[in-house]
Parts: C-alpha cells; sequence; structure tokens
C-alpha cells in the first residue's frame, strides 16, 4: 500500500463548507443569530466536529432548552450522526451545491428516526464497534483482539483530532491480508434509497474467487436489486464516481472510512 499513500491522505484530506442556520421557529431572541459556517472533515462525523456550532446557537434559544441535545436537519431529513459526514452529504445532496445548508435544532430530538448521543464517548463506542464488525469481515476478528489498548486509542484519537499519521499508524494493521486472497469478505454497506426500504444493503462478497479478482460491478450484481430501472446511475464514496471495473480489495484497503466500512451510495442522475 506504500505507493498509494497519497491516495489515502487525499481521501483523509477531503472537505465539506457547511453553512449552519438555526431553525426559525427556536430563535427566542430579538434578532436572528448569523448563520455559522464551518469547514468539516468528510471522515468524521458531526458530533465531533459541533462544538463552536452549538456554543454559537445556544444562547439564542430558550434557557430551558441550553442543555438539550442538539441535532441537526438537511430538508426535512434528520441528519443520523453515527453516519459520517461525507456519506450523508452523498446520500441527501444530488445538485451538489455548496456550502452544504444545514438546519440547528435544540428542540424535539426525533429519536424515533435518530439515535441519541450524549457525549463524544458515544461516539467512540460507535466506531471502536464498527472497526470490530469490518475485522470480523476481513480478519475473523483476529486483528483488533491482537491490537493493544493503545492501538485503539490512536484509532479513536486519529480520528477526533484529524490526525492522519496518528490514525494510519495504527490502522494500516487492519489492512493487512494475503496478496492471493485478499480481506476474507469486503466491509461494505450499499445505500440505495430509492430501491429498498432498508437502510442499507449488506451481504457477503470476498474480494477474489476462483482466482478472479472482483470489481465493483460483481457487487452490485449481487444486489438483486434493479438499478437501471431508475435511470442511469453512479456508484458514489467521498464524491467520488468509482468505475464499476474498479477491484473490491483496491477500494476497500483505500476508499473505506475510517470505521473500516465501505459506504457506497447509488446517486442517479437528476431528471
Amino acid at each position: 500500500m506504500a505507493e498509494d499513500r497519497e491516495i489515502l491522505r487525499e481521501i483523509w484530506e477531503g472537505r465539506l463548507p457547511v453553512c449552519f442556520t438555526l431553525a426559525t421557529e427556536e430563535v427566542s431572541t430579538p434578532i436572528a443569530p448569523d448563520p455559522f459556517y464551518l469547514m468539516v472533515p468528510r471522515l468524521t462525523y458531526f458530533p465531533l466536529v459541533t462544538d463552536k456550532v452549538r456554543r454559537h446557537f445556544v444562547r439564542c434559544v430558550v434557557p430551558e432548552k441550553h442543555d438539550n441535545e442538539m441535532w441537526l436537519e438537511f430538508e426535512r431529513h434528520p441528519l443520523k450522526w453515527h453516519y459520517p459526514i461525507g456519506l450523508l452529504y452523498d446520500l441527501f445532496v444530488s445538485n451538489s451545491e455548496l456550502p452544504w445548508q444545514i438546519t440547528v435544532h435544540f428542540d424535539k430530538y426525533p429519536d424515533n428516526k435518530i439515535l441519541k448521543c450524549p457525549s463524544k464517548e458515544v461516539v467512540e463506542s460507535h466506531v471502536m464497534h464498527s472497526l470490530n464488525e469490518a475485522d470480523a469481515l476481513k480478519h475473523k476478528n483476529h486483528i483488533m483482539a491482537l491490537m493493544q489498548e493503545r492501538d485503539h486509542k490512536q484509532l479513536w484519537l486519529g480520528l477526533l483530532h484529524d490526525r492522519f499519521d496518528q490514525f494510519w499508524s495504527a490502522n494500516r494493521k487492519l489492512m493487512e491480508h494475503s496478496a492471493e486472497d485478499g480481506f476474507r469478505y469486503i466491509p461494505f454497506r450499499l445505500y440505495v434509497p430509492q430501491l429498498t426500504s432498508k437502510p442499507f444493503v449488506q451481504y457477503l462478497i470476498k474480494p477474489v474467487e476462483n482466482e478472479k479478482k472482483l470489481v465493483v460491478e460483481d457487487l452490485l450484481q449481487r444486489a438483486n436489486l434493479n438499478f437501471e430501472s431508475k435511470g442511469p446511475f453512479q456508484v458514489v464514496i467521498h464524491g467520488i464516481d468509482i468505475p464499476l471495473e474498479t477491484p473490491l480489495q483496491w477500494i476497500s484497503e483505500h476508499l473505506s472510512y475510517p470505521d473500516n466500512f465501505l459506504h457506497l451510495c447509488i446517486r442517479y442522475s437528476q431528471t
């Protein structure tokens, strides 16, 4: 993987400009607060980067709501904090308009649609659970089990503080594999809200079968979904249109999110 380290760094440094605005009905001051602009890493999670957003808006809501958990919304979609930011953008923003316009709420938390997230420790627990799940698919959980506690902390702190070298010095162990067969299975989630009511689709798929390297097109064929029924489509991750002939092993090593999953969105052309 050494020769592709720059690809890993380019993916890590992906950013999105976001414009946060307090929900009009929650403004309690005579003058509405200014929007708050932030450049956020695509690979991280909103609760890890929105402390300043909260401080900016909380003074403008009624005092009894000051301790409420803040939540975010885009075009009436409550944004799931446990989805990486880049995935949320690829999933919901079809016209690629920037900055991304997000509404901030302190009231009426939609806990029937999004999980509660009272602290960053909850995010850490979610990330570690996902890493264990991905490692179980790739290595029968052998790597995470053999890693020391400091390695686990290094993964978390690298993500929390946006430190590429710190994160990847530990994460590279999770990307090791035999040259011939690659990973045991590819950890991925496929998001196709236009074709299924499930939050995402996933199933077991190997990177190599019968000495043939499987590609993105093979992964799609096994989904048993009629992708063409909605017209031309793209497979998008990190805002990138992935060619269908791309080997699964390669994208798993280089384009996985920090949780070690490929979060692939099917995006249809606007009519």
